[in-house]
């Protein structure tokens, strides 16, 4: 049964440039369009991990914020079969100004727990932060470290049916690195639970994955076994 499918979705997006203001206002002004996405599909499998490979640039990221619903697509559609869906990426989600407890209720509230379901699950997600007494203070004060921390342990606890994770396994300190790659393993053996990873470390994507996806210029180059998708693509990298 699948958890999610992705059909012929296209996302653009309008390379803006310095412009006068005033010509702006008497001239019409064509503005040029990148596509970040070109009709891409999959399907994921419920309880499948699937890892996305590809160089900066290729749309990874942009997908995985188009699965969570923060950009829609110009063309084609995302069906998440009525799954709740959470992404873990740095510099998303967070309202900078509240402070880290704050954001952890905001941030819960916009997956669709409750207060109550929060509140059950607070110490928890303090205590693997593990961020002091920087949860009493404002995200802007946070470097991308402890901010990396709040981010993955709120989305970890706060189990939702997919798990969107977008390079956070790369940052943060050796002790955190360790804790968050078990607590992934931890997640990923819950075969109700359904993840696809962003990583550039081929050997997690590897271990980690049921399946790769390989981005290229927002289109899917390949999609196969973990083994066969990172041979080919750093075969890839390693020629251009």
């Amino acid at each position: 049964m699948n958890a999610l499918n992705v059909k012929n979705i296209s996302i653009n997006y309008k390379d803006i440039t310095k412009f006068s203001i005033k010509r702006s206002l008497f001239k019409r002004r064509k503005s040029k369009t990148f596509k970040a996405l070109d009709d891409v599909s999959f399907s994921v499998k419920k309880g499948e991990i699937l890892g996305i490979v590809g160089q900066n640039g290729s749309g990874k990221s942009t997908l995985l914020k188009a699965i969570a619903g923060v950009f829609s697509p110009d063309e084609g559609f995302i069906d998440l079969k009525d799954n709740s869906v959470s992404l873990l990426s740095i510099g998303v989600g967070f309202n900078k100004k509240l402070t880290g407890l704050e954001n952890i209720y905001l941030s819960g509230m916009l997956l669709g727990f409750s207060e109550k379901e929060i509140k059950e699950k607070e110490k928890e997600i303090i205590e693997f932060a593990d961020i002091g007494d920087f949860i009493y203070k404002p995200v802007k004060t946070y470097s991308s470290g402890m901010y990396s921390k709040l981010a993955f342990a709120i989305t970890s606890t706060l189990e939702t049916d997919i798990i969107l994770i977008d390079e956070v396994l790369s940052v943060g300190d050796i002790n955190f690195k360790k804790k968050s790659y078990n607590k992934m393993k931890e997640l990923i053996s819950d075969k109700n639970r359904t993840v696809i990873i962003i990583s550039h470390n081929l050997n997690s994507i590897k271990e980690l994955c049921d399946r790769v996806l390989w981005l290229h210029s927002g289109k899917v180059k390949k999609i196969g076994s973990p083994e066969e998708v990172v041979k080919e693509y750093t075969e890839f990298m390693n020629k251009n």
